[in-house]
């Protein structure tokens, strides 16, 4: 009689534990269906920012640029805050899956690096080569409608072509750094979310 009571505790035991594993299951993969969610929304805001500096290099409206940079910083800070929810999430104890917190750390890091590296192109190709630059004739005088004195004439010496020379060689150098730093941003969150995609499959395959 004691045996079948001790079956029967042990049989109750094991399915608790299977619906609370169940339950697990199904809430780790919700969060991280959520996640991957939320790096849509990322990409959607790239795009959108993208579109916006090409169509401000076209017109110098500077007012709208800056209105959709306000916006965009809004979203990235919105889905930053969505991931580090989660991330506390999988540190609960009742999840206890440092490896996704983990995982979800990793890709915060490359986004933020992204982010920044993304900006950085923005500004120097905003700014333009140093030869190439823009002369503004504010401080020049005027002596007639068609003609001014202009402050930015001046002779072309050997020093100062070696000198935009050097600073055309330093924007380039930045530019290109720039561009494969956020390359290399996005293999890694690339392949950080590979990892992802095995885990919601894994967890679907349960």
């Amino acid at each position: 009689m004691e045996e079948s009571f001790k079956k029967v505790a042990i049989e109750e035991a094991m399915e608790v534990d299977i619906k609370e594993n169940c339950s697990k299951s199904t809430k780790t993969l919700d969060l991280l269906r959520r996640f991957l969610g939320v790096q849509q929304r990322r990409a959607e805001a790239y795009a959108k920012l993208r579109r916006g500096f090409t169509e401000y290099m076209v017109s110098g409206v500077d007012s709208a640029y800056q209105q959709l940079c306000s916006e965009i910083t809004i979203e990235f800070n919105d889905c930053s805050k969505q991931v580090l929810e989660m991330e506390s999430f999988f540190l609960n104890p009742d999840f206890c899956r440092d490896d996704l917190a983990h995982l979800l750390r990793a890709i915060q890091a490359q986004e933020k690096q992204k982010l920044h590296l993304t900006v950085t192109i923005q500004v120097l190709k905003k700014a333009g080569r140093p030869s190439e630059r823009l002369v503004s004739h504010e401080n020049c005088r005027f002596k007639k409608s068609l003609e001014h004195e202009c402050v930015h004439v001046h002779e072309i010496t050997e020093a100062s072509g070696t000198e935009e020379a050097e600073a055309d060689a330093e924007y380039d150098s930045a530019l290109k750094e720039a561009i494969r730093g956020v390359q290399d941003a996005v293999t890694n969150i690339n392949e950080h979310l590979e990892e992802v995609r095995y885990e919601i499959e894994a967890l679907e395959d349960q």
